[in-house]
C-alpha cells in the first residue's frame, strides 16, 4: 500500500517531526534517570496523544543513574595536566578511581592489535571506530571489555573526530559500573600522548552512581489486533550534548511516521505500535525490559530508527529476517529515496533484545555524508547539524516501509534464538 498523495501533501506543510525535535533538544541533557529524560518521556506521550494515539502508555523501571564528576591525566614532568572537557570526559557508568600505568596504543582495538601489545598495568589507547578490513562495528564497550580482561588498568576511547571533541559513551555491562576507569580522549590529546612512548601517567576519574527513574513510552494506531508491529527509537541521550541526532531525529521520525499512519488508519490490517524506550544508552535497558514482558508471538516484526536523520539516504540492517528485507527492497524499488537493504546483524540498539530472542527485528539508519557515528556522542551532536527538509524527505519511504510490514500478506517468520544468535556469531559478535 502506498501513501495517498493528500498525506504527502501536508508532509510538505506540517512540522511535527521539527518541531518535536525542537522540543527534544530543549529538554537536554537527556541522560537515562536524569530530569531531561523525564521531560523528554512527558514531550513524547504528549505528541502521540495530540496526533490521536491511542492507549498512551508511560511505564517507569529503575535503572542506573551515573552523574558524572572531573576527570583528570597527569603526565610527570610535564607542566600542565589535562582536566578541559575539551580534552577528557569520564565514559558513562565508568568507575570511579585513580590509577597509574603506562600509555600504549592499540590502534582501533582489534582483538587482533591487542594481541600484538602487552597491556597489563597500562592505561590503554583505543581508537573509535572499525577498520576498513572489518565487516562489522567494533563497538566501544567491546574494546573496553577486552582492555579490562586483558589487565589494563584504564582505558582512554579516543576519538576519530577534529575540533576537540572527546565521545561519550556507556562501558558498564550489565552490572555498572565498569571494572577500570575509562574516560573519552579528543583526537589532539590523544596525538599528544602517542607521540612519544609515556612510561607513566596517572588518571582519575570522579562520578556518582544512584538509581533513579527511567520508562518506555507506547501508543497504538490501527485495528485491534493481537499482533502488532512495533514501531521504535530511544528518547534517552548523553548529558554533554543536545542528543538531536542521536537520537532525537529518530523520535521524532516514529512521531512523524504515526502521524502519517494515522491518516491511513482504517487501512492499516494490522496494529503499529509507536514506542520510544529509555535508557538506551546506557545498555538498552528499557527495550530489554519490553522484550521481557510481550509475548513474543503477539510481536509481528520491530522497526527501528537509530542513527538517522543526517542524510536522505537510507540502510535496513534485517538481521537475515527475509520478510523485512523484501518489504524494504520494494520501497526501494519506487525510488522515492534510496535504500541499501543487507542482512547483516546489529547488536547495538533496541531492536536487539528482540531480535537475539528471534523476533523478526530491524533498524533503519542515515548512510553518506561524514562516518557513521557522525556528530554523536559529542558535545557537537546540535540542532544545527540537521535539516527539516531532511526529515521529510525520509520520513515518507519509513512509512511506506511500516505499510509493507503491517500488510497482512507479510508474514516474517520467527525463529529460535539460536538462529538470530548464530548469525551474530558467524559476523563476530560475542553473543
Amino acid at each position: 500500500m502506498r501513501v495517498p498523495e493528500r498525506t504527502i501533501g501536508s508532509m510538505c506543510t506540517e512540522s511535527v517531526s521539527w518541531e518535536l525535535l525542537n522540543t527534544l533538544v530543549d529538554c537536554a541533557p537527556r541522560m537515562a534517570g536524569h530530569e531531561g529524560e523525564q521531560a523528554a518521556i512527558e514531550a513524547m506521550a504528549e505528541q502521540f496523544r495530540d496526533i490521536g494515539l491511542e492507549d498512551v502508555t508511560v511505564e517507569e523501571f529503575e535503572v542506573p543513574t551515573w552523574y558524572r564528576g572531573r576527570s583528570e591525566l597527569r603526565v610527570p614532568g610535564r607542566a600542565t595536566s589535562y582536566t578541559g572537557t575539551h580534552e577528557l570526559i569520564g565514559l558513562p557508568l565508568t568507575p570511579s578511581g585513580e590509577v597509574t600505568g603506562p600509555i600504549v596504543d592499540v590502534g582501533y582495538g582489534t582483538p587482533e592489535e591487542y594481541d600484538e601489545k602487552d597491556i597489563r598495568g597500562a592505561l590503554v589507547v583505543a581508537l573509535g571506530g572499525t577498520p576498513d578490513s572489518y565487516d562489522r562495528w567494533l563497538h566501544r564497550r567491546e574494546k573496553y571489555e577486552m582492555a579490562a580482561d586483558r589487565g589494563a588498568v584504564g582505558f582512554l576511547y579516543r576519538s576519530r573526530r577534529d575540533g576537540c571533541l572527546p565521545p561519550t559513551g556507556g562501558i558498564g555491562g550489565d552490572s555498572p559500573p565498569g571494572e577500570i576507569p575509562g574516560v573519552g580522549i579528543s583526537r589532539e590529546l590523544a596525538d599528544k600522548l602517542t607521540r612519544r612512548p609515556i612510561d607513566e601517567a596517572e588518571l582519575t576519574v570522579e562520578c556518582e552512581l544512584q538509581h533513579q527513574s527511567s520508562a518506555n513510552v507506547s501508543a497504538r494506531l490501527g485495528p485491534n489486533t493481537d499482533e502488532e508491529l512495533l514501531l521504535t527509537a530511544h528518547h534517552d541521550a548523553h548529558d554533554i550534548a543536545e542528543g538531536a541526532n542521536d537520537n532525537g531525529c529518530g523520535c521524532a521520525l516514529v512521531a512523524e511516521v504515526a502521524r502519517i499512519l494515522k491518516t491511513v488508519e482504517d487501512d492499516l490490517e494490522t496494529a503499529v505500535r509507536a514506542t520510544t524506550f529509555g535508557a538506551e544508552e546506557i545498555g538498552l535497558l528499557g527495550s530489554t525490559r519490553a522484550a521481557e514482558q510481550l509475548d513474543h508471538e503477539k510481536v509481528k516484526a520491530v522497526f527501528n530508527l537509530d542513527g538517522i536523520g543526517t542524510t536522505r539516504d537510507l540502510a535496513v540492517d534485517t538481521h537475515g529476517f527475509e520478510a523485512i528485507a523484501e518489504a524494504a527492497e520494494r520501497v526501494d524499488e519506487r525510488g522515492s529515496t534510496p535504500v541499501d537493504v543487507n542482512e547483516k546483524v546489529n547488536t547495538h540498539s533496541d531492536h536487539w533484545p528482540f531480535a537475539r530472542e528471534g523476533v523478526p527485528a530491524a533498524m533503519a539508519y542515515s548512510v553518506g555524508g561524514s562516518d557513521r557515528r557522525g556528530w554523536g556522542h559529542t558535545h557537537a551532536d546540535t540542532l544545527d547539524k540537521l535539516d527539516a527538509r531532511d526529515l521529510r524527505a525520509i520520513a515518507l519511504p519509513l512509512a511506506e516501509m511500516v505499510l509493507e510490514l503491517a500488510d497482512g500478506d507479510c508474514s516474517p517468520d520467527h525463529v529460535s534464538a539460536d538462529t538470530v544468535r548464530d548469525r551474530a556469531r558467524e559476523e563476530g559478535y560475542d553473543v
